[in-house]
């Protein structure tokens, strides 16, 4: 991993706050991703809610990634009006999302849709929908392999979850969709040995019943499981990567292509300084300190976090004029980028004219 994101020429202009995309670090994540798999891209299903934009779906189908994974019906959108040709929605769909679904699949009958499902409930709605629409849908089970977010365990409720699915008229039984989200062990070992025993289990499962297709791994692990086994792999943030995966996870050969363009707009005492990048502009799930990094200024500490503004406290905070801007590096890359309508673009060191719209913000898009 590589932290050495650098101020662009061509910076001042850029509006603050802003996000600012490295493309051609962009590009490269892309390629060692495919690496991971051998350069077996089928095997990759990219989940898209890291970056939710169209020019980075075209780049990876045009690195020959066909299928994605979504988690919004406007992500899924995004994806089958760029190219890609496989999405798997990776949220079970409930209410009217099951009805935006079957319009969705109407509006691209050459791309192939599946989902996921963890409860009889959502098996009878979506069966039910997919009947009356005339409609034949993919359908994986969600495992709760540990993270008791989503998904139902191994044993008999997921088998008689199974058994409901091949009965139904306008659903096929597909496979498994095993997500590993809870494993974030520094230890590389460690963290292998866990995703290991969770390969196991799935292997085990196939034996006895015949899994189908499977998809795992997230981006801390999702290399183990190319190491390991044929299935698909579903890295997410080794797109853009970011503080919080580049600093826990130092081994994994990511660049961050992500950073924050932000500004000193007063500097209300001594050793302080406020930014214009408040919690409308970068996450702020994180405690107070994690939210972002200022680059060169490795003692800024932030004070305080509101909706337009930053204060954070360091011994060069006399160095710095109003107007002044400043790189940051989000802490997670991810809802930071719901937070912006588009990205200004970097090649070759300078920022370019080009910007790439986050074009699945809106969640009800189809």
């Amino acid at each position: 991993m590589k932290n050495d994101f650098c101020m662009p020429r061509g910076i001042e202009n850029c509006v603050s706050p802003g996000i600012l995309i490295d493309a051609e670090r962009v590009a490269g994540n892309i390629q060692q991703m495919i690496s991971t798999v051998k350069g077996d891209s089928s095997r990759l299903r990219p989940h898209v809610k890291t970056h939710k934009m169209a020019d980075v779906i075209r780049m990876q189908v045009d690195a020959g990634i066909t299928k994605f994974k979504a988690a919004t019906i406007s992500e899924a959108s995004m994806v089958a009006g760029n190219g890609g040709e496989d999405i798997l929605l990776a949220y079970q769909p409930i209410g009217p999302n099951i009805d935006l679904l079957t319009q969705l699949i109407h509006k691209h009958p050459n791309v192939s849709f599946a989902t996921i499902v963890d409860h009889k409930d959502a098996v009878n709605q979506l069966a039910s929908s997919m009947q009356h629409a005339d409609l034949n849908l993919r359908v994986r089970i969600d495992v709760d392999c540990g993270m008791h977010r989503t998904g139902i365990p191994w044993g008999s409720t997921l088998n008689a979850l199974r058994e409901l699915i091949e009965k139904k008229v306008g659903l096929e039984y597909e496979g498994l969709h095993v997500y590993d989200g809870h494993l974030h062990q520094p230890d590389s070992e460690t963290r292998k040995r866990e995703t290991i025993e969770i390969i196991n289990q799935v292997v085990a499962y196939d034996k006895e019943h015949t899994a189908g297709n499977v998809v795992g791994g997230g981006s801390p692990t999702y290399g183990f499981w190319a190491e390991t086994t044929s299935w698909e792999c579903s890295p997410g943030t080794t797109l853009f990567w970011d503080l919080g995966y580049s600093t826990a996870f130092p081994e994994l050969p990511y660049n961050i292509a992500v950073a924050i363009l932000t500004r000193v707009i007063s500097k209300p005492g001594k050793n302080l300084f406020c930014l214009d990048c408040g919690y409308k502009a970068i996450a702020s799930e994180m405690p107070l300190k994690n939210r972002l990094t200022v680059l060169g200024m490795d003692d800024a500490k932030i004070i305080s976090h509101s909706e337009e503004h930053m204060v954070l406290e360091s011994s060069r905070a006399s160095e710095l004029r109003l107007g002044q801007a400043l790189l940051t590096i989000p802490r997670h890359v991810c809802p930071t980028m719901a937070l912006h309508e588009n990205a200004a673009i970097i090649r070759g060191g300078e920022v370019h004219s080009e910007r790439w719209h986050v074009t699945a913000r809106n969640r009800l898009g189809i």
